[in-house]
């Protein structure tokens, strides 16, 4: 059997054809059944996110092809179609893929963590639906324990490259005590999402999100506890204000050096921080010449992503290492185990043929047959049985040229002679004294 790892992700295929692929989680529990199913699969599991889907099977020699027909079957998609942007790893390098996954390395932000409870969402789920066998269980465990490591010798994921955390970085540069003060974040998109778990999580409890429908913005600060506006009501939140996030698809900008100025002197003249995310610019360039305000752009946020970034590659580099260090390992494991399944299938072999041999002597002893033939008999008979197909085999290897075969069944098959034998003592002799 094979471990298959068959996918595509952002790099191989288009959000058009990432969305096709996709299995939405009222699909997950018919799409494991059927692929489990499948006749050349003994063990599943499907990973599928917004950036990438994955399935992770055991199948035999033809499997591959028909996981890839199945795939297309199920979401309405051409063999041909597929074959383009999928992509495909077998047995070690199926379980390097995974691993880079899991740690963050195959995805679109360099060691992202979500991925990590995407794919042990993905585990569960294949376990539920008895998906998993004894292979694909101790693979995915492995998997978890080497994420870990990494996790924890590394820190790859301890400096996140993304704008919305950037901003929360630089405001961290300018105020010692988040927990006293006081942000307005104007938009409620994904942007704005992550800036305020961000500031959230370093401690601000005090937040405002403005949005041009309340609801909207509702959605974003009741996670947090925080309170929504309307865009109209922004003149009074800008007078509570100590950082100011800022990113809409507005044409125009919202913020301009009027209102601004005017939130200013009800501060009395409290520094205000902000950062204009949005593209077009919210806040007027003008802004940023009043005294007590420090403004930047995506542009000056580019230091620190870029400086997290270099942080990350090394993180990368080291996590690289340990990857393949648990890729070592788990071939080992996994060449213990067939060695073990190799032994008792082996075993039980040599003892199926014992016990008919044992049966019909038996019989023949009950039959009154002279026991010293029987045992004679049995032990010829049970020589006969466990020697036949090694036999058989060293002969059809020979015919074949099958030196590898050759070379290993001495080995296999005959006791290991001692590096050095001690010749046989001699009989001491009685000195002849007869004279000549």
């Amino acid at each position: 059997m094979t471990l298959l790892a068959l996918g595509i992700n952002h790099r191989t295929a288009s959000v058009a054809v990432r969305e096709q692929v996709a299995f939405t989680p009222a699909q997950l529990d018919h799409a494991l059944e059927q692929l489990r199913g499948l006749s050349h699969v003994s063990e599943a599991a499907v990973l599928s996110t917004c950036n990438r889907t994955e399935l992770y099977c055991v199948t035999d020699a033809a499997g591959e092809q028909a996981v890839l027909e199945w795939l297309g079957r199920f979401h309405n998609l051409s063999v041909e179609e597929l074959t383009r942007c999928a992509y495909h790893y077998l047995d070690n390098d199926a379980a390097r893929h995974l691993m880079r996954v899991a740690v963050g390395l195959d995805s679109m932000v360099l060691g992202e963590p979500q991925i990590l409870g995407q794919l042990k969402d993905a585990y569960q789920q294949a376990r539920q639906m008895q998906g998993l066998g004894g292979e694909l269980e101790r693979l995915f465990q492995h998997t978890f324990a080497v994420a870990k490591q990494v996790r924890t010798e590394t820190g790859i994921g301890k400096n996140p490259v993304s704008v919305a955390y950037a901003a929360v970085s630089m405001a961290s540069r300018i105020f010692d005590d988040f927990s006293r003060s006081r942000a307005l974040l104007i938009g409620a998109g994904e942007t704005i999402e992550l800036v305020a778990r961000h500031l959230h999580e370093a401690g601000v409890r005090q937040l405002t999100v403005a949005n041009r429908t309340r609801e909207r913005a509702e959605l974003v600060s009741s996670r947090l506890g925080g309170k929504a506006i309307t865009l109209s009501e922004i003149p009074g939140a800008l007078e509570e204000a100590d950082i100011v996030i800022s990113s809409t698809a507005s044409p125009l900008p919202i913020l301009g050096k009027g209102m601004v100025e005017s939130a200013l002197k009800k501060r009395r003249h409290r520094p205000v921080f902000m950062v204009d995310i949005a593209v077009p610019r919210d806040i007027e360039p003008e802004v940023g010449e009043l005294a007590d305000v420090f403004l930047y752009t995506v542009d000056d946020l580019e230091e620190v992503i870029e400086e997290n970034r270099r942080y990350r590659q090394v993180a990368a580099d080291q996590a690289e290492s340990l990857i393949e260090h648990g890729v070592s390992s788990w071939q080992h494991e996994k060449r213990i185990r067939n060695g073990g399944e190799l032994i008792r299938d082996y075993r039980q072999h040599a003892e199926t043929l014992r016990d008919q041999s044992r049966d019909q002597a038996l019989e023949r002893l009950a039959r009154g047959e002279d026991p010293a033939k029987v045992i004679e008999r049995l032990a010829h008979q049970l020589a006969n049985r466990l020697m036949h197909q090694p036999t058989q085999a060293i002969r059809d290897a020979a015919s074949q040229e099958q030196h590898d075969l050759l070379e290993a069944a001495p080995r296999l098959l005959l006791p290991v002679k001692p590096a050095f034998e001690k010749p046989a003592p001699t009989a001491n002799r009685q000195k002849d004294n007869t004279p000549a």
